[in-house]
C-alpha cells in the first residue's frame, strides 16, 4: 500500500444515518424492578426534544397500547418500548413487580462501561440488616450489610446477582434471598460495519473505506476512535477520530480481508466488525507497440539506437522485453508501473542490423508487437581518437554490500580500436583491460568495506588517454552483534537512579537503528547516524529488575546483543532519624578532647620546671605562626627534650569520633588544638588566649562496594593509609569556646 489520506467526516460515530435515531425510554424512580403494588412512571423522549413532540405510541411485549400521552404510569410487569414521530422503537427496557418481601433493584438506564448502582430493598426496610449482595452465586466482595454498593465498568453479558438479609419477625431473624437480577446493560454503540466505495476495483483506482457505527442518543458526548485493517496489518495511521480511509490508488497486492475497530478514547469499549474480501482487478495489457529511434530504423555505425515498446492500456506491473531476430536471449527486461519502458543500444555496429520487436506482461502471459527492421551503414575513415570513456557500475542489488561481486565497465564509444582501458580506485590503479575489436571493457572486484570511494577508468588506443568521469560507490557493511552496557551513577542501582543503556554495534554502516528490551518488552529506539551507539535512559523503580538486551540494524539484518541484567534495589534508609545520635557523638567528641588536652597541658608543665616562664624568648617569627593543616599530622619524635629549644606551637594528635553513630554512611570528626605562648600568641592576631580555637573537620566515609568483604577491608596493608584519606571528604568548621 502507498500513500495513505485520512478524510476527516462531520461527526464520527454518525454513519448509520439512513435510520431515524432511537426514542429514549425513561424509568421514575429510575429503577427497573419494584414491589408488586407500586407505581412506575415511564416517559418517551426523542434525540432532539427532551419530550415527544405529537403522539406516542407504546408497547407493552411488543404489544400497541391504547395510550398516546408521553409520559404513563405502569403497574404490571413487561418489557415496555415506544416510538414518537421523527424516532424509531425504543430498546426494550424490562419493568418488573416483585410480590416478595426481599428484591434486588439496578439503577436504569446503564450502559456498557458504566458503573452501576444496586440496591437490596425490603418490603419494612427499617427491619431489614445484614444485607449481602452475589454475583452468579458468589459473594461481592465488600458488599456486607449495605443498603447500595457499585459494580463497575458492566457489560452486556449474562451475569445474574441476588442480595440476602435478615428481617426482623417478632423475636427472630429470618433469612430472605431477592429473585436473580440480570442487569439490562444497554449498547453505548452499534457494532461497526466496514463499507467500501466498491469490492472489485480496478487496479490503480482510488478506494474510499468507512468504519460505521451510533451512538446511543443517550450518551452523545462519548468520542470514540477508529482503526482500519487489511489483514493483519494496520492502514493509515492507526488510531484516528475520523472512520474514514481514502486510498489513492488500489493494486493487486492489496486485495484481502478488511475490517474496522471502533473504541471509546478511554479504552473502556472496543468493538470489531465483520471482515470483508476486497479483490483488485487488473486490466491486462494490449495494443503493444514498438518505436525506434531515430525514427525509420535507419542508423549509422557508432550511433545509439533508443528501443521504445508502450501499451494502449494496462494496470499495475507490466514486465517489458526487448528482443531481436536469431538471438536466444533478450536483450534487455524492465518491469515497472509504467505503460512504457526504453532500452538504449549505445554505439551500433553493422552486426545490429536486424529485426526487432518488444512484449509486454502484466498478467500471465506476453503480448507481443508487431517486427521493426533496423538496418546499420558502415562508413570508412581514418584512425579516431577515442571519446571521453563512460564508467558504469554492474551489481546484483542497488546498494552494494560486503561480499558482492562488482563489475566495473568503462566504454568510450567513440575511438578506432584495439583500446586498452584502465581502472583506478582513488588514485590507485585497480588493473586493465584491453577491447580488441572496440567496445568496452570490464574488471571485477570482490567487495570489502574499503572499497568505498571514488572510480574512474581512462581510455587508449595511441591517439591520446581519456579518463572518465569519477563515479561514487558506497559499500554497505552489515551490523555487527551489538554490546549493551548499563551506566548507572553508583555500582548497585537504587530506586530512583537514572539509568542508561548504552548500545553500540563496532561494524556496521550508518545510519544504524538501535532497540532496547527489558525481558521482552521494547523500551524504544534511538537512531545513531554516526560511531558511539545510542542510549536510552530510565529512572528506575522496582520493577526495572530484570534482564536488558539491544538491538542494531541498518537494513542488512538485525543483531541481537547478550542480556545484561539489573538488579534494583529500594532506597537508603533514612538519616534524619540519627541526626540526634550525631550531635551526641560530636559532644562527646569534643568533651573528650578537652580532657585531654588539659591533661596534656599538665604533663607537659611538668617536664619543664616552673611550666611556662613569663620571661622565656621565642626565637620563631610571626611568620612561623600557622593554622592547623587540615593533610594528616605528622607524629612528634618522643625522644625530641622539650627543654632544648623555646616552646613552639604545639600540634596535639588528632582525634576521631563518628557523629553518626549506627548510620550506614559513618560521618567522622577530626578536632584539632593548638596551643601558645603568650609571645608567640601575640605575634599571632587571629589566635587570642581567651578565644582558644579548635577546629573540627568533618569527613564522611565514601561507599565501599557491596560485593567487598569483611575479609578484604582488613586485609588491607596499612602502610597504605596515606592513600586511605581519599575515602573521606573534609568539611572543616571552628568552634569557638563558647561552643565547647
Amino acid at each position: 500500500m502507498h500513500l495513505w489520506l485520512l478524510l476527516l467526516i462531520l461527526t464520527p460515530g454518525r454513519e448509520q444515518s439512513g435510520v431515524a435515531p432511537k426514542a429514549v425510554l425513561l424509568l421514575d424512580p429510575p429503577w427497573s424492578t419494584a414491589f408488586k403494588g407500586e407505581k412506575v412512571a415511564l416517559i418517551c423522549s426523542s434525540i432532539s426534544h427532551s419530550l415527544a413532540q405529537g403522539d406516542t405510541y407504546w408497547y407493552r411485549d411488543e404489544k400497541l397500547l391504547k395510550v398516546k400521552h408521553d409520559k404513563i404510569q405502569i403497574t404490571k410487569p413487561g418489557n415496555y418500548q415506544c416510538k414518537t414521530r421523527g424516532s424509531s422503537l425504543s430498546d426494550a427496557v424490562h419493568v418488573e413487580f416483585s410480590p416478595d418481601w426481599l428484591i434486588l433493584q439496578a439503577l436504569h438506564p446503564v450502559f456498557e462501561g458504566d458503573n452501576v448502582i444496586l440496591r437490596c430493598q425490603g418490603k419494612d426496610n427499617k427491619n431489614t440488616h445484614q444485607k449481602v449482595y452475589y454475583k452468579d452465586g458468589k459473594q461481592l466482595p465488600n458488599s456486607y450489610n449495605l443498603d447500595k454498593i457499585t459494580v463497575n465498568s458492566v457489560s452486556r453479558d449474562n451475569s445474574k446477582y441476588h442480595c440476602t438479609a435478615y428481617r426482623k419477625f417478632y423475636i427472630l431473624d429470618i433469612v430472605e434471598t431477592s429473585k436473580p437480577l440480570n442487569i439490562q446493560v444497554q449498547e453505548l454503540f452499534l457494532h461497526p460495519v466496514l463499507r467500501a466505495s466498491s469490492s472489485t476495483p480496478i487496479e490503480g483506482s482510488p478506494m474510499t473505506l468507512t468504519c460505521e457505527t451510533q451512538l446511543s442518543p443517550q450518551r452523545p458526548d462519548v468520542q470514540l476512535q477508529f482503526s482500519l485493517f487489511r489483514d493483519s496489518q494496520t492502514l493509515g495511521l492507526g488510531w484516528s477520530r475520523s472512520p474514514r480511509l481514502q486510498i489513492p490508488a488500489m493494486w493487486t497486492e492489496d486485495s484481502g480481508s478488511y475490517w474496522c475497530e471502533v473504541e471509546t478514547v478511554t479504552h473502556s469499549i472496543k468493538k470489531r466488525s465483520l471482515r470483508s474480501q476486497i479483490r483488485v482487478q487488473r486490466v491486462p495489457v494490449s495494443n503493444v507497440n514498438l518505436e525506434i529511434r531515430p525514427t525509420g530504423g535507419q542508423l549509422i555505425e557508432g550511433e545509439n539506437m533508443v528501443l521504445i515498446c508502450s501499451v494502449a492500456q494496462g494496470s499495475g506491473t507490466v514486465t517489458f522485453s526487448w528482443h531481436k531476430e536469431g538471438r536466444v536471449r533478450s536483450l534487455g527486461r524492465k518491469t515497472q508501473r509504467s505503460l512504457l519502458a526504453e532500452l538504449h543500444v549505445l554505439t551500433v555496429k553493422e552486426s545490429d542490423a536486424g529485426r526487432y520487436y518488444c512484449a509486454a506482461d502484466n498478467v500471465h502471459s506476453p503480448i507481443l508487437s508487431t517486427w521493426i527492421r533496423v538496418t546499420v551503414r558502415t562508413l570508412l575513415s581514418p584512425s579516431v581518437p577515442v571519446s571521453h570513456p563512460v564508467l558504469t557500475f554492474r551489481a546484483p542489488r542497488a546498494h552494494t554490500v560486503v561480499g558482492d561481486l562488482l563489475e566495473l565497465h568503462c566504454e568510450s564509444l567513440r575511438g578506432s580500436p584495439p583500446i586498452l582501458y584502465r581502472f583506478y580506485h582513488e588514485d590507485v590503479t585497480l588493473g586493465n583491460s584491453s577491447a580488441p575489436s572496440g567496445g568496452g571493457a570490464s574488471f571485477n572486484l570482490s567487495l570489502t568495506a574499503e572499497h568505498s570511494g571514488n572510480y574512474s577508468c581512462d581510455a587508449d588506443n595511441g591517439l591520446g588517454a581519456q579518463h572518465s568521469h569519477g563515479v561514487s560507490l558506497r559499500v554497505t557493511v552489515p551490523v555487527s552483534r551489538p554490546v549493551l552496557t548499563l551506566r548507572a551513577p553508583r555500582a548497585q542501582a537504587v530506586v530512583g537512579d537514572l539509568l542508561e543503556l548504552h548500545c553500540e554495534s563496532l561494524r556496521g554502516s550508518f545510519p544504524i537503528l538501535y532497540w532496547f528490551y527489558h525481558e521482552d518488552d521494547t523500551l524504544g529506539n534511538s537512531s545513531a547516524h554516526s560511531g558511539g551507539g545510542a542510549s536510552f535512559n530510565l529512572s528506575l523503580t522496582t520493577e526495572h529488575s530484570g534482564n536488558y538486551s539491544c538491538e542494531a540494524d541498518n537494513g542488512l539484518g538485525a543483531q541481537h546483543s547478550k542480556v545484561v541484567t539489573l538488579n534494583v534495589t529500594g532506597t537508603s534508609r533514612n538519616r534524619t532519624g540519627l541526626t540526634a545520635a550525631g550531635i551526641t557523638g560530636l559532644v562527646l567528641s569534643i568533651l573528650v578532647l578537652a580532657a585531654a588536652a588539659a591533661l596534656l597541658h599538665y604533663a607537659r608543665a611538668r617536664r619543664k620546671p616552673g611550666g611556662l616562664s613569663a620571661t622565656g624568648t621565642s626565637s620563631h617569627s610571626p611568620s612561623e605562626c600557622q593554622e592547623p593543616s587540615s593533610s594528616r599530622p605528622s607524629r612528634i619524635d618522643p625522644q625530641e627534650p622539650t627543654h632544648s629549644k623555646p616552646l613552639a606551637p604545639m600540634e596535639l594528635e588528632p582525634m576521631y569520633s563518628n557523629v553518626n553513630p549506627g548510620d550506614s554512611n559513618p560521618i567522622y570528626s577530626q578536632i584539632w588544638s593548638i596551643w601558645h605562648t603568650k609571645e608567640n600568641s601575640a605575634n599571632c592576631p587571629m589566635m587570642h588566649q581567651e578565644h582558644e580555637e579548635l577546629t573540627v573537620l568533618y569527613s564522611e566515609l565514601k561507599k565501599t562496594h557491596p560485593d567487598d568483604s569483611a575479609g578484604e577491608a582488613t586485609s588491607r596493608d596499612r602502610a597504605h593509609e596515606e592513600d586511605d584519606e581519599e575515602n573521606y571528604e573534609n568539611v572543616p568548621r571552628v568552634l569557638l569556646a563558647s561552643d565547647h
